[in-house]
């Protein structure tokens, strides 16, 4: 049976940062996006709640300012390689992410089979984001889900690699996973834990596992 493996974005593909944060770092706001980012990690706001105030701190973004952000994150080494392996392989990856869709889907050019962030508006903004479009840590489950049903597989067929307590719903629900960079919080509910900066090496876990 062919595996899905999953995969989050931030602090997983992307090490130590965010989309969120390589958009705003493009516009001059890093200190404006670390505050939101406190708030959102403490639990003060919520993701829809994070979501509008990031649409409204991101007012004068363009299609250019997301281009260099994507170009110039952090991300971790061999993801392109990786991804052409599970393919080749007749295996699945997809990214499913709280980060918004228009960045995160820019993946399905690296050779993921699918990209899954928040629904925000085209930017440059004209339109007000709909929090009903902002996914949460349980929408990454229930994606995961409607991915399997996409792709022909189950839950037990599906790998998970993740970094935050926003993954922690998905890897009780899967039999396999992978904390990349993580805390020890989500460490201590993975299969195995990584530290470092290549996903060559992440994948390499994953598939000696579930061999």
């Amino acid at each position: 049976m062919a595996r899905l493996h999953l995969f989050d974005l931030d602090g997983t593909l992307i090490r130590g940062s965010a989309a969120p944060v390589e958009i705003s770092r493009q516009l001059g706001l890093l200190e404006e996006i670390g505050v939101l980012e406190q708030d959102l990690g403490s639990g003060r706001i919520g993701p829809p709640e994070y979501a509008v105030r990031v649409h409204a701190l991101w007012s004068k973004l363009t299609l250019e300012h997301v281009r260099a952000a994507f170009e110039a994150a952090p991300w971790l080494a061999g993801i392109r390689e990786v991804w052409r392996e599970i393919r080749e392989s007749g295996e699945y990856c997809a990214v499913i992410s709280l980060s918004p869709s228009f960045f995160v889907e820019r993946l399905l050019g690296w050779g993921a089979h699918a990209a899954h962030g928040s629904r925000f508006p085209e930017v440059p903004f004209t339109r007000p984001v709909d929090p009903a479009g902002i996914l949460s840590a349980a929408a990454k489950v229930r994606i995961a889900d409607q991915l399997c049903t996409d792709f022909g597989v189950g839950r037990a067929d599906c790998v998970a690699y993740g970094d935050s307590m926003s993954d922690v719903e998905l890897f009780r629900s899967v039999p396999l996973s992978v904390a990349v960079n993580a805390d020890r919080h989500l460490a201590g509910l993975a299969t195995h834990s990584y530290a470092g900066g290549d996903l060559r090496e992440v994948y390499a876990l994953a598939h000696s596992v579930g061999s």
